[in-house]
């Protein structure tokens, strides 16, 4: 017994060493506060103060100190965030966790970013690189002057490597990955195998976009197309194995299930409806992580061009990039919403017969370009890729008759990256920020700005927009011929911009924005089918007056109009019933509450039926593709909606699956799915809410490595969430509104600013998580820092 106790001792001994060592060492890992450093790189003192929720103000006597005191926060606070997206551009990532990133690597890596990335480097002005060899020192030093490494290297068994220039070139990049595909085109590649095996009438009718819902800036909505005739196509006449059907329903849900809703609201109202400067209101759908993908700051330095004038710099920068990424400056506020334009093209790469390290191109053979790259893998041998290049991009797929495909992508142009999105923090009307938008090094982004006059304006924002000659962008094709593929590049003077509409409203969230030439221009990247701008749209010509809390409400909308067809849809099944397990349904979808509220199991019902009906109408064309083309998935989540809710409408007999006996039977079968799925899970009914299946996964990436009692120290709370797909309130688990701005410039002391996640992902800073529950409950948060708590005072060495 006496041994047993002292076992017993010795082992809380143990533990309280072990959790005073864990301690210490994330202690350590903190960035330093209060207080003064002497620093090398710097021509003045700068001071960084923050308040209660650690959002510092930045203070310095010109933009190059500026930029290496941001390094020193973002080194001192988020380099492991940064050594992330550095490595998944360059496809680096599997050197740091291990193999389960290999298969990420070697797609990436294909891309060759980080040689590319010293080639932008390059073409920059002697201005940008000396503002980026600041940021790098600056970095650097602040990771230096960590007592402990980031605890996240600590766990992994790493040391960090150092910042450089070229990996600020990086994290653009990643933003390229998220924004476009991840790189890959998959939507382009499906089209083509859907078009492979059925009519183009069909394929046309079946990806049609949905005139319902959209809701452009400029020009009307698509013309509806017509059902395809039975002479066009006829199921019944298709031998259709029920095993395939339930490969084509899963080759349909594998396409939903992966829409992350990545994309944005950004809106604007002029001066008419303010009664002074215009009003911009941004939120950004991204995936949601501890850290945030963004860190706030407000940064003070005097005006070049006037040193009288201070420029006061509100809003969120972009960790490992030394720019105010979306804010206001007192002058102008801008923000940004993914284009969704068509910035990717697939070509057919013909090979010599005769000689296959040769292809074919519009001036005659050209030689493949070998690349051996080696990849390094933490635990286990590096690996080998061989990369093949050709004057479009690397070879990346395979058409389904073999022919090699090569990727033609802007992000892959010297000039698809630079800095020039800072020329935005001294521009001080709308009319000079869209100047500035086609200059800008970016992803191709819907740019939406607001000044103080009370002016209002949308372009895209990208330094790389191609001109397109000669082929169909939605399929893969034949750039071998003279003239025909990306034929040159759009000048500033080409690029859409919209300023000053008639009705003082500007509403984007990746919808088709424009129509006729500019479209042309800006091309179908898979636009979002429009619901969720359309509520925008018509929120925003409800009112007629608006303040910041106004736009926020409206970023808050989590109406489910997009839904309220299927509902009474739903409900005509469900009264034409006598099944028992469907009669159950009845109560919850007839008393709805009509919104992604979290206590509603009828919103997750009527979600779920619309997804198993849409699965059932589709499974039949999916499944053909999907013979051929085991690898196909549907193009997109966002096509679809006009040919299902027309043909579940019309009830044509040769567009039914044949396993059903009418569309009625399909109806019925998909709501008895409904029951089935919810049945499968555990409690009552009245317990399956929407909330129960939206619950935040706000995690840090690293979590899963730690035992669950632990990993919520490191975690955000799993709250439930409101909000959902084709609404303003875009929510699910681990992706949404990576942050809600509403701001009017010159007015910022009323303006909003909510993030998911706190400043810091160091679970004993004082300010890590601060903001989340807000931002969960909506509640708004000023745009600019509370007051001083900490003083932390950078000196230059001498």
């Amino acid at each position: 017994m006496r041994r047993l106790r002292r076992v017993a001792v010795v082992l809380i001994v143990i533990v309280v060493i072990a959790s005073a060592i864990g301690w210490r060492l994330l202690a350590g890992s903190r960035p330093q506060a209060n207080g003064s450093v002497t620093v090398a790189g710097l021509s003045a003192p700068v001071s960084i103060v923050r308040d209660a929720d650690g959002i510092p103000t930045i203070t310095a006597q010109n933009r190059h100190d500026l930029a290496w005191a941001l390094g020193y926060a973002h080194g001192q606070e988020r380099f492991f965030q940064m050594d992330l997206q550095r490595r998944v551009a360059a496809g680096e990532l599997a050197a740091l966790v291990g193999p389960k990133a290999l298969p990420v690597d070697e797609d990436h890596r294909r891309h060759r970013f980080r040689a590319l990335a010293e080639r932008e480097l390059a073409l920059m002005t002697p201005n940008q690189h000396k503002l980026m060899d600041a940021y790098t020192a600056g970095v650097n030093a602040g990771l230096a002057h960590l007592t402990v490494r980031p605890w996240e290297y600590l766990l992994l068994g790493v040391t960090p490597k150092p910042w450089t220039n070229a990996d600020s070139i990086l994290t653009i990049d990643t933003m390229f990955f998220d924004l476009n595909q991840d790189g890959n085109n998959p939507r382009e590649l499906d089209i083509a195998r859907l078009r492979n095996v059925l009519p183009r009438a069909l394929t046309d009718f079946l990806l049609s976009p949905s005139p319902r819902w959209e809701a452009p800036l400029q020009g009307g909505s698509t013309p509806a197309l017509p059902v395809p005739g039975a002479a066009v196509f006829d199921l019944r006449q298709v031998p259709v194995q029920a095993v395939a059907l339930v490969r084509g329903a899963r080759a349909v849900a594998a396409t939903d299930a992966a829409n992350t809703g990545i994309g944005s609201n950004g809106f604007a109202v002029g001066g008419a409806l303010t009664g002074g400067a215009a009003l911009l209101a941004n939120d950004p759908h991204l995936g949601l992580r501890v850290p945030n993908i963004w860190y706030r700051a407000r940064m003070r330095y005097p005006d070049p061009a006037d040193p009288q004038r201070m420029l006061d710099l509100n809003g969120v920068t972009l960790p490992g990039a030394p720019a105010l990424v979306i804010g206001s400056n007192g002058h102008i506020a801008w923000g940004f919403t993914n284009s969704t334009g068509d910035w990717m093209d697939w070509v057919r790469v013909i090979r010599n017969p005769a000689n296959p390290a040769q292809y074919k191109t519009p001036t005659g053979w050209a030689t493949l370009v070998q690349h051996d790259e080696t990849i390094h893998v933490k635990g286990a041998p590096d690996v080998r890729l061989k990369v093949e290049d050709t004057i479009w991009g690397p070879i990346m797929a395979h058409a389904t008759d073999g022919t090699p495909l090569a990727l033609a992508w802007t992000a892959q142009n010297p000039h698809a990256v630079n800095l020039n999105l800072m020329q935005l923090e001294t521009a001080d009307t709308v009319d000079q920020a869209l100047a500035l938008a086609p200059t800008i090094g970016i992803p191709p982004q819907n740019l939406v700005v607001a000044d103080a006059h009370g002016n209002i304006g949308w372009s895209i924002a990208g330094s790389v927009m191609p001109i397109r000659a000669g082929f169909d962008p939605s399929v893969p094709a034949d750039w071998s011929k003279p003239g025909t593929g990306w034929v040159g590049y759009a000048t500033p003077a080409e690029v859409p911009r919209i300023e000053n509409p008639t009705d003082s409203r500007i509403w984007t969230a990746n919808q088709r924005i424009v129509d006729g030439g500019a479209l042309t221009l800006i091309g179908d990247g898979g636009y979002d089918q429009g619901a969720r701008a359309q509520q925008i749209r018509d929120d925003l010509q409800a009112h007629t007056q608006f303040t910041p809390q106004d736009m926020l409400d409206i970023q808050l909308d989590d109406r489910a109009l997009f839904l309220a067809r299927w509902q009474k849809l739903l409900l005509g099944v469900l009264d034409g019933s006598n099944n028992p397990q469907l009669a159950a349904l009845k109560p919850y979808v007839r008393d709805w509450q009509a919104r992604a509220a979290t206590d509603s199991v009828g919103y997750r019902v009527v979600r779920l039926f619309r997804e198993k009906v849409r699965e059932n109408v589709l499974a039949p064309f999916s499944a053909i593709a999907a013979q051929q083309s085991p690898d196909f998935t549907w193009p997109s989540p966002e096509v679809g909606e006009y040919a299902v809710w027309t043909l579940v409408t019309q009830k044509p007999a040769w567009l039914l699956a044949p396993k059903y006996q009418d569309w009625n039977a399909l109806l019925d079968d998909s709501a008895k799915q409904v029951a089935a799925e919810l049945a499968k899970l555990p409690g009552p009914l009245a317990e399956k809410t929407w909330g129960r299946k939206n619950t935040a996964r706000i995690d840090n990436p690293l979590s899963v490595a730690l035992p669950e009692w632990l990993a919520k120290f490191f975690d955000m709370p799993h709250d439930e969430l409101a909000g959902d797909h084709n609404m303003p309130r875009v929510l699910h688990p681990a992706y949404g509104a990576s942050m809600r701005m509403d701001v009017q410039p010159g007015n910022e002391a009323h303006g909003i600013l909510e993030m998911p996640v706190g400043q810091s992902d160091n679970p004993l800073s004082p300010w890590f998580g601060k903001g989340h529950e807000t931002w969960v409950a909506g509640k708004p948060v000023p745009l600019l820092p509370g007051p001083a708590k900490y003083h932390l005072t950078l000196l230059p060495a001498h």
